[in-house]
């Protein structure tokens, strides 16, 4: 069989965004691939009918939809030669085609004189439209032609500097971001108007419709992103009245949704494992606001099983009137469950690998899945008959006559918890020879590896290496008490990898134990770094997008300095030396392994100085290092990064593995 080789990774598509129509008769979805030639992705639409599938576009750049009714659909994207003449101008603006899928051109529909974030169709003249604005300038949706020429010549004067007065001031792949807005509209079409519902310096945290009422929860702040706090509104968008729901204080609000009439709120006091608590599920009275926990979850509501075939996500929470389906991980998987108005919350279908996304179709499940070691593909599951049918087959070609490494799970005991694992045979294995091998590490910590398919593990499966890797504690997938770390980052986590690595090594002998790499990214990067100065077993070293001192790390991030002193429990005014003790730059005097260090400069996540940090240690010391660094690129390279740059990450990587074993 042929080895999966880096070059492939431009041939996978990726799925996303899959949407039932309002009817529940067929559903669309995206479709994108990578373009070399233009190092570029390309996002197409498709339709699922009665088992079949149909491409809908052409052009390469429609990558978000909506459905306007059951048979049409609405997209924003720019095709007009004065739509093409406005965004070489860098106007601002946001054109929605409408596609009939029963015949004929994508057509004109509604053009927004500000940049759109995202678009729901209320009633077929009423949408709730989202869009980012500036303190600044926050009245896009009114602004006069001279208004827009004064803030682009204040623009032009100020593009050599940025002021900052909150926090956070940056986003990783949006970047600076100081006095920035989600603003929520109502657009009409029927006479067109636009008329805002939230007035900055309100932030828009979610939204659902329930009747004929939208409601949404929003943030007012100023100087520093609260962790906490909402107030629910409800807007009647044919009448225009708006009334105030419920105003809650120590409460977040990660989600609303509806279930059996009545709102869901998914929130965390956070008093109980901090920032990544997982949220519990409560009731909304929409008319008192009524506030009623109806599930304390322990486990997430959404998927966190990591792979690096994706672009693009989806829905992960469908209701439905027996109940709300939703996504959870559990252990390394990815399912569908079922949370009833009793707060039952049951398994609908839990095979092992990743429902990315789904929706309701003529009674099934339509989802698009990672399973049996493939890339994406869509699938079909029926609740009742219990049946999984593969739709699609988008990524049979990319593989075919190719050797799939299938993962191997193995289990461990360390530190009182069970630690839940796999491991990649290499290709032609010969249990007769001997064998490098590659621990890889996820990020987070509160995500997950599962038995689905990512493809630089399955490269270095096919050049002949063994790979494992694991979920340890603060890993995502279990309860809150199993992710929680916060104060004890490289302890028992650290402890875990390491057992896991011993028992790697004796279940499988072949593994030559003076030939094992380490590598991860983000939390993946941060424990390479820790692992590096607490052991020489490994040969060598890749430390991605990396975190090496919590103290700079303070402020910095754009997940704002909570999350340090969160993550850490500790305070740089009160007890620096707690952030000092779990910070992996404090160890550099004991690293002899040879490492390579991945960032990107535009990572607002773990900034570019973490890597630095850790590199200049080395460097410093005498120990062989080296650093590549990616202009335009941010935390996510490895994921979405433009497709050359995701070539020559993996390419450095897979070399300086090559060359140490």
């Amino acid at each position: 069989m042929l080895p999966i080789t880096q070059e492939d990774l431009l041939s996978y598509r990726a799925l996303s965004g899959l949407h039932a129509s309002p009817d529940g008769k067929r559903a669309a979805f995206v479709a994108a691939q990578a373009n070399r030639d233009e190092n570029s992705y390309e996002r197409r639409l498709w339709l699922y009918e009665n088992g079949a599938l149909r491409q809908l576009t052409d052009l390469g750049n429609e990558g978000s939809f909506v459905w306007l009714d059951n048979e049409r659909l609405l997209f924003p994207a720019v095709r007009s030669a004065k739509e093409r003449k406005r965004q070489k101008n860098k106007e601002e603006f946001t054109s929605y085609y409408v596609l009939d899928l029963r015949g004929g051109e994508a057509l004109p529909f509604l053009t927004l004189p500000f940049r759109a974030d995202a678009i729901r169709v209320l009633d077929e003249t009423h949408f709730a439209i989202t869009a980012g604005v500036s303190l600044d300038f926050p009245d896009v949706h009114s602004a006069s032609e001279d208004d827009w020429k004064a803030r682009a010549k204040q623009l032009e004067e100020e593009k050599d500097y940025e002021v900052l007065t909150e926090l956070p001031f940056w986003m990783n792949g949006g970047g600076f971001c100081s006095r920035q807005r989600t603003r929520l509209y109502c657009v009409c079409t029927q006479p067109f108007s636009i008329t805002p519902l939230t007035t900055p310096p309100e932030d828009l945290q979610s939204l659902t419709v329930l009747g004929d009422e939208l409601f949404y929860a929003s943030l007012r702040w100023e100087k520093k992103a609260p962790l906490h706090g909402f107030e629910l509104r409800a807007c009647n968008w044919r009448s225009g009245e708006t009334r105030t729901v419920l105003q809650n204080d120590t409460l977040s609000c990660e989600h609303l949704d509806t279930l059996g009439g009545k709102l869901l709120l998914l929130g965390t006091e956070g008093k109980r494992h901090g920032l990544n608590e997982n949220a519990w599920v409560y009731t909304v009275d929409p008319n008192t606001g009524a506030l009623d926990v109806l599930r304390q979850e322990e486990y997430n509501c959404y998927n966190s099983v990591g792979s690096d075939c994706r672009l693009g996500g989806g829905r992960q929470a469908v209701s439905a009137p027996e109940g709300l389906y939703h996504l959870t991980t559990r252990g390394g998987n990815a399912v569908v469950h079922l949370l009833s108005s009793d707060g039952d919350d049951r398994p609908v279908l839990a095979k092992d690998g990743a429902v990315d996304c789904f929706d309701l179709v003529d009674g099934e499940l339509l989802l698009v899945g990672l399973f049996d070691m493939h890339p994406q593909e869509l699938y079909r599951y029926d609740p009742d008959g219990g049946a999984l049918t593969r739709v699609s087959h988008f990524n049979d070609a990319a593989l075919e006559g190719r050797y799939l490494a299938m993962p191997e799970r193995l289990s461990v005991q360390s530190a009182g918890w069970e630690i839940e694992g796999w491991v990649l045979k290499p290709k032609d294995f010969d249990p007769d020879k001997r064998y490098p091998a590659v621990l890889d590490v996820h990020g987070g910590p509160k995500t997950v590896y599962g038995p689905v398919f990512y493809h630089e593990m399955q490269v270095w499966a096919s050049m002949g290496c063994f790979v494992f890797f694991c979920n340890p504690k603060g890993s995502d997938g279990g309860t809150n008490e199993f992710m929680d770390i916060r104060g004890h980052y490289g302890e028992t986590d650290y402890v875990n990898l390491m057992d896991f690595t011993d028992a790697v090594l004796k279940a499988w002998p072949q593994i030559d134990e003076k030939r094992i790499c380490v590598t991860g990214g983000s939390y993946g990067g941060f424990m390479t770094n820790w692992i590096i100065g607490h052991t020489a077993r490994f040969c060598c070293a890749a430390s991605q997008r990396s975190i090496a001192n919590w103290l700079s790390f303070y402020g910095v991030s754009d997940i704002g300095p909570m999350f340090a002193s969160d993550q850490t429990a500790g305070n740089i005014y009160v007890n620096p030396e707690d952030l000092w003790r779990q910070s992996p730059v404090r160890y550099a005097a004991n690293v002899q392994t040879p490492t390579l260090f991945i960032h990107s400069d535009e990572d607002y996540r773990c900034p570019l100085s973490e890597g630095i940090q850790m590199y200049a240690a080395l460097v410093d010391r005498g120990i062989e290092a080296r650093l590549c660094l990616f202009h335009g690129e941010n935390h996510e390279l490895s994921r979405s990064g433009k497709p050359l740059h995701r070539l020559r990450r993996l390419k450095e990587i897979t070399d300086w593995f090559t060359a140490h074993i």
